[in-house]
């Protein structure tokens, strides 16, 4: 074999190791695409059902004598009146046929134990309406709910399925009568969570989590950037300032629950900070965030080309003057990049918040930083935790709802590295 020969057959054997090399490394992305779609898919087909309710419609009686029975119009009296009653007597209205004690508590189970509710945030908005009657939605119980939706099988056996005989024959009475239908769930946008399935909603959980953020971001942006402009562009190069380097370099890979042991440890056994509150999760999380605000700040200001230093200096201006006006502002889009990174990391946390009790059964919609509260995460976590089908379809519902969340923040991050961020 000539040396062109030999020359040639290893172009060749290079040239095919190359294609191997592309095809595995094009396999790779295409499997790593297929499980995440996998996954996405699977949560999308749990969770969809969430964003929809089931509505039974009710001729309701305002009984002036069940509500008011003294005419004043008293908001506590008001308050304090059997709503629930006005349910059951709608059903029964409904279904005069049902007479038997335990065939009536049955019916009673189909209407959702917070529909009295709904009637008595009608009847307080209006009390106009008390010695009316009308056509009023109220929220199904969520084993209706699932099966109006198709999600129990009404082919099993009875004794294999949570929603007896008659009470599917009800259901379908009811949707040939077009009593019965789905809605847009605003309510799962607006409550708090609940016991219940079909009243629990993910609306403390949102606001929780943006008292959490804007703690976070009102501490970690400016002693993240400070931070970072002290060790790029003031602190001498001794071995101390080596060893913070190197200390903040290792924070940003020390597991999340041990920021979450800290917090507890010093800002609610030490300080006494109320647990469970926002202010102490966003504490929690400004100490995890620190060291990727830090190592992003730095990177940026590193980028900047020594060129705009020197020609700053060369006109005359001080050292603080090079930094604040030239350095920092073209450093900007690449601090608020690395910054709302952070911050996504920070939505996504749930372990350091649990630490700190912000796995709490809260209720009520959080109206600042102190009130008790919990977090998406936390929530999701919560409700993965209960067997009941309708908090599966929650729980799928709030991951979708986080991962929307995620989505924009990383997006926001790109346009603004894409739009801000100057080429040198």
């Amino acid at each position: 074999m000539t040396p062109i020969d030999r020359v040639n057959a290893s172009l060749r054997r290079r040239y095919a190791r190359e294609r191997r090399f592309r095809r595995f490394g094009l396999g790779a992305v295409i499997l790593g695409l297929s499980f995440v779609s996998m996954l996405f898919i699977s949560i999308a087909g749990k969770g969809y059902g969430a964003f929809q309710q089931t509505f039974i419609e009710l001729e309701v009686e305002f009984s002036e004598a069940l509500l008011d029975p003294d005419g004043g119009r008293d908001r506590g009296i008001l308050s304090r009146a059997d709503y629930d009653g006005l349910v059951k007597a709608a059903l029964r209205e409904r279904f005069p046929e049902v007479t038997r004690r335990g065939d009536k508590r049955r019916l009673y189970r189909i209407a959702s134990s917070g529909a009295g509710m709904q009637l008595r945030e009608r009847v307080l908005a209006d009390p106009g309406v008390i010695g009316t009657s009308a056509r009023v939605w109220v929220s199904a119980d969520d084993d209706i709910d699932m099966l109006f939706k198709g999600r129990i099988d009404r082919n099993l056996p009875e004794a294999e399925r949570r929603v007896d005989d008659q009470t599917i024959a009800w259901v379908d009475r009811l949707r040939e009568q077009g009593a019965i239908r789905t809605q847009f769930n605003r309510a799962f946008f607006t409550n708090g969570d609940s016991r219940e399935p079909e009243l629990a909603g993910i609306g403390g959980a949102i606001m929780g989590s943006l008292y959490t953020l804007m703690v976070t971001l009102a501490l970690s942006f400016p002693i993240g950037v400070a931070a970072a402009l002290y060790l790029e562009e003031f602190a001498p190069k001794n071995r101390w300032t080596d060893l913070i380097e190197v200390n903040i370099n290792n924070l940003a890979a020390v597991p999340s629950i041990v920021f979450g042991l800290l917090g507890l440890a010093v800002f609610i056994n030490f300080f006494g900070l109320p647990r469970s509150a926002p202010l102490v999760g966003g504490l929690v999380l400004t100490l995890m965030t620190l060291p990727t605000i830090i190592i992003a700040s730095r990177a940026a200001l590193k980028a900047v080309p020594p060129s705009i230093r020197e020609a700053a200096l060369g006109v005359g201006a001080s050292k603080m003057q090079v930094v604040f006006h030239h350095v920092l502002p073209l450093a900007m889009p690449g601090m608020l990049t690395g910054t709302i990174i952070g911050m996504a990391q920070a939505l996504g946390e749930s372990a350091p918040l649990l630490m700190i009790g912000m796995v709490a059964f809260i209720v009520d919609i959080p109206g600042g930083p102190l009130d008790p509260s919990t977090v998406l995460p936390v929530q999701i976590f919560l409700w993965a935790d209960s067997p009941e089908r309708a908090f599966v379809e929650r729980t799928s519902a709030a991951i979708m709802v986080l991962l929307g969340f995620l989505i924009l923040m990383n997006l926001l991050a790109v346009i603004l590295r894409k739009r801000l961020e100057r080429r040198w």
